[in-house]
């Protein structure tokens, strides 16, 4: 049951760009679309990279992601339809199905898989990648599995509903709370006409991406399928247009620190790069 919060904001924040996501693949030919981590938008310190995964052919997706390394980083893994299988060198294990998510610290060093545990039908999610500071990149890998019946629900305005993944909304504590960027992770489902004042922490960059429908964010109109960059304020307004609609805000607090980037590692300079690749084929991860 979800419960009533009232917000307001003092100071909202506008967008200050727009942007729509790029398509791609990975692992063994996954179609995606890459929202952060494309040319236009290589990073917004502190996530690195935004995919929107969406398909309902099973050539799009059966191939998944086999056994691959992460290091220095977190990815956070939020499913809308279909199952994917993950487990990785650590022994964890974990079937994602819909509203559930995996939030995954790669930290020294992971191995892991994800892949559909379905032959045919719409597989939906989305995965984020969030830096980890210069001090945490090396800290034992960590893996959450959150069933969907474990993420809260609030009705924040009449015809506003927010699942709480991260952070925090009014008094509700999301399913995952606390680290050095404070992330605040929201999937907000508007009836038509619905607006909700969302709260943000102050100083923390952020962005909102719509999915299903049409809103009108920090004054803005977003599509389907484009993401607002988030400007300077206490928090942002959302309202749905002429329909329903679902978007994600996420916000986070900037690291500000050197980041350097090679596939499936990100650490602060070349030579822990060079490392993290001599490690992962001696078979130290």
């Amino acid at each position: 049951m979800a419960t009533t919060e009232a917000t307001s904001l003092a100071r909202p924040r506008g967008v200050t760009r727009t942007l729509r996501g790029r398509p791609a693949s990975d692992g063994a030919g996954v179609k995606l679309t890459r929202v952060i981590g494309q040319p236009g938008l290589p990073d917004l310190d502190p996530f690195l990279m935004l995919d929107e995964f969406r398909s309902d052919e099973a050539a799009d997706y059966l191939g998944g992601f086999p056994d691959h390394p992460h290091r220095g980083f977190e990815t956070v893994t939020y499913m809308l339809a279909g199952r994917m299988r993950h487990g990785d060198n650590k022994g964890n294990v974990g079937l994602l199905g819909p509203g559930s998510v995996q939030w995954m610290t790669a930290g020294r060093g992971i191995v892991h898989s994800e892949m559909p545990e379905q032959e045919n039908g719409l597989m939906w999610g989305f995965q984020l990648w969030v830096n980890l500071p210069a001090a945490e990149k090396m800290v034992a890998p960590r893996y959450q599995d959150i069933p969907a019946d474990a993420v809260p629900e609030v009705a924040a305005a009449p015809g506003a509903r927010i699942r709480v993944i991260a952070g925090r909304f009014g008094a509700t504590v999301g399913a995952v709370e606390g680290g050095t960027t404070q992330p605040v992770y929201l999937d907000i489902e508007l009836e038509a006409g619905a607006a909700v004042d969302v709260p943000l922490p102050d100083g923390h960059a952020g962005f909102a991406y719509v999915y299903q429908g049409a809103a009108e964010v920090g004054g803005e109109t977003l599509e389907r399928g484009t993401l607002g960059v988030l400007g300077a304020g206490d928090g942002v307004r959302a309202t749905a247009k002429a329909g329903p609609a679902r978007l994600l805000i996420v916000a986070g607090k900037p690291l500000r620190e050197p980041v350097a980037k090679y596939g499936p590692f990100v650490m602060s300079t070349e030579a822990q790069i060079a490392e993290a690749i001599e490690d992962f084929r001696a078979g130290r991860f």
